[in-house]
This record gives structure tokens, C-alpha cells and sequence, in this order.
């Protein structure tokens, strides 16, 4: 498969797959990096794609830069990858991982895409900070006095991160969206997946023994399906994929068990 490599304004960047106007721009989550892309790419690329893919702060090529590894940081880094993306490619999706489908909805909220695919996306950062604030038995008070409180679970719980989240829920999402969401994820719940779907118009596929990170062979097997699936499908407005979740969500209230 074709690969090159180069720099977006600085950030390392790779673009996988042979010349075409279509193009899915590839955001990993904490602890990924651009070369994570090339098995999304394998997949993607014989059917039309390329793939662009980046290093976000604090990853990759990138390793000494984690502090910058905040959405206020990370959003106009993100916007202007997109600025460079739309003055060469026509057809623009998008695929996001965990964090970095949350910093995509932050960046990408004014724009259209013509589908996005999100895999254990964190949607709700400020319920995730309080939740994580439950799991150190840590106070609002006490960090507001302490600023940032290191925990026992490896995460740093910050006041200014709490405060932004608060002050940039997401309120606006409007490109088409898949979710390949995991049973067995402990950083969003399942309530909060299908809120956000039932919102956004988003359709949800659960795999219920999944992991929020897709490593085994099982759930690699599952997430590479749900590509190809899903690369496949023919986009569908918004309102139509709303209607969809109405029906789900009637069909779950009613006591069934319906998923994708």
C-alpha cells in the first residue's frame, strides 16, 4: 500500500492509499499514533479511500509534548489539519478513537462530513471527570482549591479540564455517525452512548463483551467487520438516522433487545 509521509503545519502526518478525491481523516485516542492508522487503511483504501493520519500531542513523534495533550490545545491543531484537508480532497470522512472522537467534536462541530465513524468515543467529558472525581473520592472544592490531583488509577484530575468540559458541552453534531461502542466500557456508559446517538442521529453497534480498547483477536476481528460494514453503507441523512434511534429506543423501553 502506498504510504507517505510529511508535515501538516509541523505535526507528523502519513497519507495512506493512492490518489482519489475521497479521503478519511484519521484521529487516534490516548497513547496511539499515526501509524495505528495502517490497519484501518488496509481496509479502506482498496475501496477508494485514502487516509490521512496525524500525531496529536504528547504521541508518536510527538512524545515530549503530553502537556499540550488538551482539547484547547489540540481543537485549532485538529482545525487546521482540516483546513489543509479540505483544499485537496472533495469527499471528507472522518474515524475517531476514544479521546479523539471527543477533541473531533470539539473541532469539527461547524462542519459537515460526509460520515464519521467513532469506536469508543468519549462524548461527555465532563461526566467522565466527575465520574473519575467518584473513583479518587476526590471533592469539586478540593480540586478547585488543589488545581490538578494526581490518582491511583494513573489519571490526573485538573480544575481547568473540569471547567472547560463544563463550558464546551457538545451541543452540535452534524455529520452522519456510526458508533462501534464496547459492552464492557468503563469510560462511557451505555446511557450516555445511546443519549447521544438518539440526539445526533447516530447509529450504534454494541459488542457486548467488548473492552473501550479493541486489542483482542476477538475484538479486532469484530472492529475490522464493522469497517468494512460500515464503509460500505450508503450515507443516510441525519433526521432518517434519528427516526432509526427513536424506533430502537422505543423497541429497548418496550423490553426487547435491539442493536445493530
Amino acid at each position: 500500500m502506498k504510504e507517505e509521509r510529511f508535515t501538516i503545519q509541523n505535526f507528523p502526518s502519513i497519507l495512506y492509499g493512492y490518489s482519489s478525491e475521497k479521503l478519511f481523516l484519521y484521529i487516534h485516542g490516548k497513547m496511539g499514533c499515526k501509524e495505528e492508522a495502517a490497519r484501518f487503511a488496509e481496509i479502506v483504501c482498496p475501496k477508494g479511500y485514502q487516509v490521512l493520519s496525524i500525531d496529536l500531542p504528547g504521541h508518536g513523534e510527538r512524545a515530549g509534548e503530553m502537556e499540550r495533550f488538551v482539547p484547547w490545545e489540540v481543537v485549532p491543531e485538529l482545525q487546521a489539519v482540516y483546513g489543509f484537508v479540505r483544499q485537496r480532497w472533495k469527499r471528507i470522512r472522518l474515524y475517531a478513537n476514544s479521546i479523539g472522537a471527543y477533541f473531533s467534536l470539539l473541532a469539527f462541530r461547524e462542519v459537515k462530513l460526509e460520515k464519521s465513524l467513532f469506536v469508543s468515543p468519549i462524548l461527555d467529558m465532563e461526566k467522565l471527570i466527575r465520574d473519575m472525581m467518584g473513583w479518587a473520592g476526590v471533592t469539586q472544592e478540593q480540586l478547585k482549591a488543589a488545581g490538578e490531583m494526581p490518582t491511583a488509577f494513573g489519571e490526573t484530575l485538573s480544575w481547568e479540564y473540569l471547567t472547560y468540559a463544563a463550558e464546551h458541552r457538545i451541543t452540535k453534531w452534524d455529520s452522519p455517525t456510526a458508533i462501534l461502542y464496547a459492552g464492557q466500557d468503563h469510560l462511557t456508559a451505555r446511557e450516555t452512548v445511546d443519549d447521544f446517538a438518539w440526539k445526533f442521529g447516530c447509529t450504534v453497534t454494541v459488542m457486548e463483551n467488548g473492552e473501550h480498547w479493541f486489542h483482542t483477536e476477538e475484538q479486532l476481528a469484530a472492529l475490522d467487520a464493522w469497517f468494512r460494514r460500515e464503509t460500505d453503507k450508503p450515507v443516510l441523512a441525519p433526521d432518517f438516522e434519528k427516526g432509526l434511534l427513536d424506533e430502537i429506543r422505543g423497541a429497548r423501553n418496550e423490553g426487547s433487545s435491539c442493536e445493530e
